[in-house]
């Protein structure tokens, strides 16, 4: 990963642990730590995205977590959906991006777009 971590100001706290904590089971990432009234969710122990309650919100971005295999986008996609989160597009080949590029995009609580994506041949 390029950046170290990356954070974000979310309108509702509970709501938006709730989503993530259950989106993004599938890809290995988890909750790690609670500061300040901001979590830390990643993988191995190393939180790298951020997020906390405030009042001035971005407006909403795109960002894409790494998958595995093509089956935990696929995972993502039903646990975010499940999780609240409404479709932005199905499980599926991009090749408009490179020919093994399988992703699918879900809009969170606050309107940002959430992507997982695996780049593996057959992942």
């Amino acid at each position: 990963m390029i950046i170290d971590h990356f954070g974000l100001a979310v309108g509702n706290y509970e709501q938006s642990r709730a989503f993530y904590t259950e989106a993004l089971a599938p890809l290995g990432i988890e909750p790690i730590l609670e500061i300040d009234g901001w979590v830390g969710f990643g993988r191995f122990g190393k939180p790298e995205f951020w997020f906390g309650e405030q009042a001035d919100r971005q407006l909403p971005m795109h960002f894409a977590f790494t998958a595995e295999s093509r089956a935990a986008v696929d995972a993502f996609h039903r646990a975010a959906l499940a999780a609240g989160g409404t479709d932005n597009g199905a499980p599926g080949l991009r090749e408009n991006y490179h020919p093994h590029y399988y992703g699918a995009f879900v809009v969170d609580p606050d309107g940002h777009n959430i992507e997982a994506v695996c780049h593996a041949p057959d992942g």
